[in-house]
């Protein structure tokens, strides 16, 4: 039923497929028919072998940094579980076997990488596919994930599909099949359904889409050749229909449900900018946002956010990978920033590459454990040659606004010392330089290691505030990977010897006296809101979208109960024994 593209049917039709993620799109058509690589077989003669190796090893290294920058932002903004997908692509990416066998492929069979790629991941998708194992079928599909990433990469495309194509309106996306990543990243730049042949409703692809809430139906048979760009559809995520061409009474109808949604959302979104983040014993709270790209910075102030708590510089670095922006562009986003939200502080934390997120041009030498390697502020004062210019741009841009600077990963009094003599050195340089910019800018530092917080009463002595990173506290105290689907049980946020080391941070802020905040996924847990009241922070930072629940839950807080609440859980034996407090504390509020 295919038809030629830009002629539209002259009547309704409705394609039932499966409903995946819920909610309603209404928009003009993107058809990604025939984003993917097409794979040929190409003979490679036997002494270019070794370059055709060493074009796969690149592309394993292209896809690795972008997987890993990607599961780091997903595991800060949406949590470990979701993050946990993106960790699963990068568990297959670095199987030993895998690449040996593609390695093996091109040498001996003489042909290119790609054809290597695409008859490997063939193989073992069909003894994936005949396995009964729930859990096996679904590394099945991380392998075909994986494998177009791969195959992208070694075309030189970027991740993103729909290179070329508008996104700054509201489009539904039609292709034969996204992944996870797809899904995201169409997302980020203005797709607001998605429409898609293979998948299923508990598909990671769908399990992103209801994180992202974008609407998706899957399983709608052929739909790349019914549909051509910018005809008129509509993604019914609730009932899984797909409509293509709709008639003025369907959209009028379908129009209806979606200013209901649309207005519920406005009604959270607007109580969350009025409403003051106070506690019903009058206790205040700044709830401020953690945010990475310049589209997500109009949600601040939509939020009711009372700032940026972390704005986490490095995916700009990322993002422009190979090459490093320039000190004019890093200058041009954090301006643009500091002036939308004068006189709201923005805190920016400087780059935190190293340890899984490495952007190519910065990992000249590879390491055996890249978590407990050269990252943070020690990359930082070890290539001054790349971050001065980011120094040079962030003193610049606070003349514009209420700049504050925030480094990652320390562990010493020293490094702090450090970091403000290169901070006097590039002020001393703008100065002889004649560059406007402003020398009193606030310095912080994050609190993610355990000996961090065994020092936090020296290091409150040098900085001006304190940020508990609780993601990366908690797994390097408890020794686990948060993405590790094999030790999951063993990340708990709420065991006893992470509540007692906020506890130590937040009384060394107090007695210096410096703020102290906390930023990671338990300042957006409603369960958790309470204990850090009673804990004795006063300033959380979380994803936008989750700032209208947590000023909920902080209203409804009586501190001097929670900070007896947090005293009794400190005390606790295990992380099972917090639970039923805090349970108990929800179903007897005072």
């Amino acid at each position: 039923m295919s038809r030629p593209a830009g002629s539209p049917p002259t009547v309704q039709e409705t394609l039932q497929g499966a409903a995946a993620a819920p909610g309603v799109a209404i928009g003009p058509a993107v058809c990604l028919r025939g984003h993917g690589v097409q794979v040929l077989r190409v003979p490679i003669r036997r002494h270019d072998l070794d370059r055709e190796v060493e074009r796969f090893g690149a592309a394993v290294r292209t896809v690795e940094t972008e997987l890993e920058a990607t599961e780091n932002r997903i595991a800060e903004t949406y949590g470990s579980d979701l993050a946990s997908i993106f960790h699963a692509h990068s568990v297959i990416l670095r199987d030993s076997s895998f690449a040996r066998r593609i390695d093996r492929t091109i040498r001996e069979d003489r042909v290119n990488a790609e054809w290597a790629v695409q008859s490997v991941a063939d193989d073992l998708g069909e003894k994936f596919a005949q396995v009964k194992s729930q859990h096996l079928r679904e590394r099945g599909e991380d392998l075909r994930d994986v494998t177009r990433y791969l195959l992208r990469a070694l075309a030189g495309k970027k991740s993103s599909p729909g290179v070329g194509v508008d996104f700054d309106r509201n489009v539904v996306v039609v292709s034969h099949e996204l992944t996870p990543d797809e899904v995201l990243r169409l997302g980020r730049h203005g797709a607001v359904g998605f429409a898609i042949e293979v998948g299923g409703a508990n598909s990671h692809t769908a399990i992103v889409a209801r994180a992202l809430d974008v609407p998706l139906v899957t399983g709608i048979v052929d739909i790349t050749n019914r549909v051509a760009d910018d005809d008129p559809v509509i993604v019914d995520g609730e009932e899984g229909r797909f409509t293509l061409h709709p008639r003025p009474e369907t959209l009028e109808l379908y129009g209806v449900l979606q200013r209901r949604r649309r207005q519920k959302e406005e009604v959270l979104t607007t109580a969350a900018r009025k409403l003051p983040a106070r506690s019903r014993d009058g206790v205040g709270v700044e709830l401020l946002a953690n945010v990475e790209l310049p589209e997500e910075f109009e949600d601040v102030q939509r939020f009711g956010a009372a700032g940026i708590g972390l704005y986490r510089s490095e995916f700009l670095y990322l993002e422009k990978s190979p090459e490093l922006p320039t000190e004019e562009e890093y200058l041009a986003v954090v301006r643009g920033l500091l002036e939308a939200l004068a006189p709201q502080p923005v805190v920016v934390r400087t780059l935190d590459l190293g340890g899984g997120k490495t952007a190519r041009g910065h990992d000249d030498q590879e390491e055996e454990n890249p978590v407990l390697g050269l990252r943070g502020i020690r990359l930082t004062l070890a290539r001054t040659d790349i971050f001065r210019s980011q120094l040079r741009a962030l003193f610049r841009a606070a003349a514009f606004g209420n700049l504050r600077i925030m480094v990652p990963m320390v562990t010493a009094v020293e490094e702090i010392r450090a970091l403000r003599a290169l901070c006097a050195q590039v002020c001393s340089e703008l100065t002889t330089e004649g560059i406007d910019h402003r020398r009193d800018v606030e310095i912080g530092a994050m609190v993610e290691v355990p000996a961090t917080v065994l020092i936090a009463r020296q290091l409150a002595a040098e900085v001006d505030f304190l940020s508990i990173g609780t993601n990366d506290l908690i797994q390097y105290t408890l020794a686990v990977d948060r993405t590790n689907e094999q030790v999951t049980g063993l990340y708990q946020p709420l065991h006893p010897a992470i509540l007692s080391m906020i506890q130590l941070v937040v009384e060394a802020g107090r007695r210096q006296p410096v703020p102290v905040t906390l930023c990671g996924e338990m300042a957006a847990s409603p369960e958790c809101v309470p204990l850090l009241l009673g804990l004795g922070l006063r300033e959380l930072s979380m994803s936008p979208r989750n700032i209208p629940l947590a000023k909920e839950v902080v209203r409804t807080v009586d501190v001097g109960d929670a900070e007896e609440l947090a005293r009794r859980c400190v005390a606790a034996s295990t992380a099972g024994e917090v639970r039923e407090l805090l349970a108990e504390a929800r179903a007897s509020p005072v």
